[in-house]
């Protein structure tokens, strides 16, 4: 056999994979379909720039032990995010916006739990329709599951968001100081100190498999099929490549997955946003108004393209990020780069007022369509109505052979964190290694 084990992907999730499997003395072999390590972290640093831009992933959600780990053993850390929020209200001004506003959001879930049957978030929040009390709260709570979850209200299960918000892990961010790439450079090279064998460019088209058994088929960028051989297979890939979409699913499994893993993977979206990152000569908006947004961390304007824009802080950056979530981004579908940007920036103006500074001061943007790429196909994952235990399903074994890793994986309330993929490339390596009998 070419190698004990080979993991797809070379993601969070599949870097910490390799890396655990080759210190435990496993020959693994990582097949990658991007020309780069990272998967949906893409730090673009260029020279000149204050901070890094990063395409994908940004924030730290919740404790995330793993990564601040990592970070530490990388010689770097993080930062926890901090200041004001600003909220356009329906007199077109930016005010203060409630620091509690998310957990009175959040709060509204917890009726949730306590449902017969699970139910969309759509139809659970129009429950509040017409409670004066708490029909702000239940807006707010469609408008965080839109953008921080990514998820299409009429589609995700409330269920789901419920127990995910209660988890905590909403709640805490930070952000890795310097961005995630001194991390990912740092799980880079300690997979090739274990020994790991990296195959960039290289997308896997078919896993044959039996127990104990595989053949991995893939293609490189020249179009040559490579098989490889291996005692198990790490599967890390995010769930819009694993869905199948309008044909033939871009890996196949001969033979096929079992019923129920076919159906988790039926029951997890992927769910839609757009990034666009706007970089500017200096961080004029703290200047404008007498300095009143100096200290602001969060504009948001539920009428615009781009509902929610955040700067840097605590770190002093040239640099604002416009964001949109769940049906809105999916609306843009299509659009140019250069249109995201032209609309983010018109988006800033009408939330700031200052067209011709904004003008001015701006150098350049920055956007990546994850809908598009075709080793994403999306953002990152949700639990669809009726999905219940699909993420627990999604991440079991398949006949001590077949390991599943990835975001998508993280059963405890960490789907769509950076850390939900590491500690659950850590979990599927654990596995895989007890499966072949290798030493902890």
């Amino acid at each position: 056999m070419d190698a004990d084990v080979v993991v797809i992907g070379a993601g969070a999730a599949g870097l910490a994979a390799a890396r655990s499997m080759a210190r435990r003395s496993l020959r693994v072999i990582v097949l990658e379909a991007r020309d780069h390590e990272g998967g949906r972290v893409w730090s673009e640093v260029s020279a000149g720039d204050r901070a890094p831009v990063e395409l994908g992933a940004e924030f730290i959600h919740g404790p995330a032990r793993e990564t601040l780990k990592l970070l530490r053993d990388a010689g770097t850390a993080s930062v926890d995010t901090a200041g004001e929020a600003w909220v356009c209200g329906d007199d077109g001004e930016l005010h203060r916006a409630n620091d509690n506003e998310f957990l009175s959001a959040a709060g509204i879930f917890e009726g949730a739990r306590a449902l017969a049957h699970d139910e969309s978030v759509d139809r659970f929040l129009r429950r509040f329709d017409g409670d004066v009390a708490r029909q702000n709260d239940a807006r707010a709570a469609r408008s965080f599951v839109e953008g921080f979850d990514a998820a299409d209200p009429a589609i995700a299960s409330a269920v789901g968001i419920a127990d995910e918000w209660r988890s905590g892990v909403d709640i805490a961010s930070a952000r890795p100081i310097g961005g995630y790439q001194p991390m990912f450079e740092y799980l880079r090279t300690s997979c090739i100190a274990a020994g790991v064998q990296t195959f960039l460019s290289t997308a896997v088209r078919q896993i044959s498999w039996r127990r104990g058994e595989v053949r991995v088929s893939a293609k490189n960028a020249r179009e040559e099929t490579r098989t490889i051989s291996a005692r198990a297979v790490i599967v890390t890939v995010p769930i819009g490549v694993l869905r199948r979409r309008g044909g033939e699913p871009a890996i196949l499994f001969q033979p096929g997955l079992p019923k129920a893993k076919l159906k988790s993977i039926a029951s997890i979206e992927m769910g839609d946003a757009v990034k666009v990152v706007l970089k500017f000569r200096s961080p004029f908006w703290e200047r404008i108004r007498d300095g009143r947004y100096r200290d602001a961390a969060f504009f948001r304007g539920v009428a615009q393209p781009f509902p929610t824009y955040w700067t840097q802080l605590p770190e002093r950056s040239d640099l604002i990020v416009a964001w949109v979530g769940g049906p809105k981004a999916t609306a843009l579908s299509g659009v140019s780069q250069d249109e995201l940007i032209d609309r983010a920036l018109s988006g800033l103006d009408a939330l700031l007022g200052e067209p011709a500074l904004l003008r001015a001061e701006f150098e350049r943007g920055f956007t990546h369509d994850w809908r598009r790429d075709p080793f994403a196909r999306g953002a990152y994952s949700y639990v669809a109505v009726g999905g219940g235990d699909a993420r627990a399903t999604l991440a079991a074994p398949v006949d001590e052979t077949l390991f599943f890793a990835g975001e998508a994986t993280a059963n405890d309330g960490q789907g769509g964190t950076v850390n939900g993929a590491l500690e659950t490339g850590e979990r599927a390596a654990r596995e895989a290694a007890d499966s072949i009998g290798a030493a902890a």
